[in-house]
């Protein structure tokens, strides 16, 4: 197991998945398509130039804290980016980023349109088929979990699997001589470690190993490598 200064920061990705999905229903849904702002569904309808001002306002401050989650992610990222050892993976990154963007969206739908009525996601249809809406938007985000599951296997930063084949190879210490004089040498079993793209030593055992005289290009080998799944 890794230690808690080599673990991903997971913490990263789930606040930037945070900021960027509210980012999408600000800029999407409130200001390009127009669907709804912020409190439309309590009390203050988009029907007036007072009332469409003080939801501008609040819709202000919402893409705020997105502005927070999102630079909180960042700095996170880059305080990480300066220790040693940490275990980058980009599939982890993109997982716990979907993480955070179903987590906003299962909320938002939730809270916000169901339990509080402040909106709902498309206004601009009969109000009896809004629920028909936000049942659409709760089950397409939720998905971005069981989906972020799957992407967050164990893989090292390169995008390669963490089951990577593990080598066993011997290095020589002492060149051993075309008599058969046994050498000095040292096997050392490495494989990748999950959700990292540097090999790490499992296990290093020391032998003795003798090569016969009609193999000397053998006994002067540096290394013998050999791949094992």
């Amino acid at each position: 197991m890794a230690k808690a200064e080599q673990r991903f920061p997971s913490l990263a990705g789930i606040l930037l998945g945070l900021g960027l999905g509210g980012f999408f229903d600000g800029i999407v849904l409130h200001q390009v398509l127009q669907w709804h702002h912020m409190v439309t569904s309590a009390g203050y309808p988009a029907d007036s130039l007072a009332n469409l001002e003080f939801n501008m306002m609040l819709d202000g401050l919402f893409h705020a804290a997105t502005y927070v989650l999102t630079t909180a992610g960042l700095i996170i990222l880059w305080r990480s980016a300066r220790k040693p050892h940490i275990m980058w993976s980009a599939k982890l990154l993109f997982a716990t980023m979907l993480i955070g963007f179903g987590l906003f969206n299962l909320v938002e739908g939730v809270v916000n349109h169901q339990l509080l009525g402040l909106h709902h996601v498309n206004e601009t249809v009969p109000r009896e088929q809004w629920v028909y809406w936000d049942i659409a938007a709760i089950s397409a985000m939720a998905t971005s979990l069981p989906w972020s599951t799957w992407s967050g296997s164990p893989m090292n930063g390169t995008g390669m699997s963490a089951t990577a084949p593990s080598i066993s190879f011997a290095i020589s210490s002492s060149p051993a001589s075309r008599q058969s004089l046994p050498a000095q040498a040292s096997t050392a079993r490495m494989k990748w470690a999950p959700e990292w793209d540097r090999p790490v030593v499992q296990r290093i055992v020391l032998h003795r190993a003798s090569f016969p005289s009609r193999c000397p290009r053998m006994a002067h080998a540096p290394n013998a490598i050999s791949v094992r799944r």
